[in-house]
């Protein structure tokens, strides 16, 4: 349903260092940007995570109840991201584990302060 995400940044290349570190623990990697924001992807087609800017040039902010879920093929790979953001300077809020039957999932906020998922469904 989704194609992208975008989370404001107030340092791009700080966040841009963070995320081209982390992304490949899931095969994903930048794919292309437009001097603003920067997409990461796993294949073309497929939903994406941009970070960058803001376009009216004001602060980036953390929005109360926003929160990116990225979805992943196994719990291994939640466990891994999760370990990789945490290993890059990342705040846990909330470690690896399984949260429903069919819901295995991991918090972490990055380094600009937005709060990001990883999951495996099913």
């Amino acid at each position: 349903m989704l194609a992208y995400v975008t989370l404001g940044s107030n340092d791009t290349e700080k966040a841009l260092a963070f995320y081209d570190a982390l992304m490949p623990v899931i095969g994903a990697k930048r794919f292309f940007d437009n001097g603003r924001l920067y997409f990461y992807g796993i294949a073309p087609g497929k939903p994406m995570f941009a970070i960058g800017g803001t376009y009216d040039g004001e602060a980036a902010t953390c929005g109360n109840g926003v929160m990116p879920a990225i979805g992943v093929d196994s719990n291994e790979q939640v466990d891994a991201f999760y370990n990789k953001a945490i290993e890059l300077g990342a705040e846990s809020d909330g470690e690896p584990g399984q949260r429903l039957a069919n819901f295995y999932g991991a918090y972490f906020r990055d380094p600009d302060g937005h709060k990001i998922c990883v999951c495996k469904l099913g």
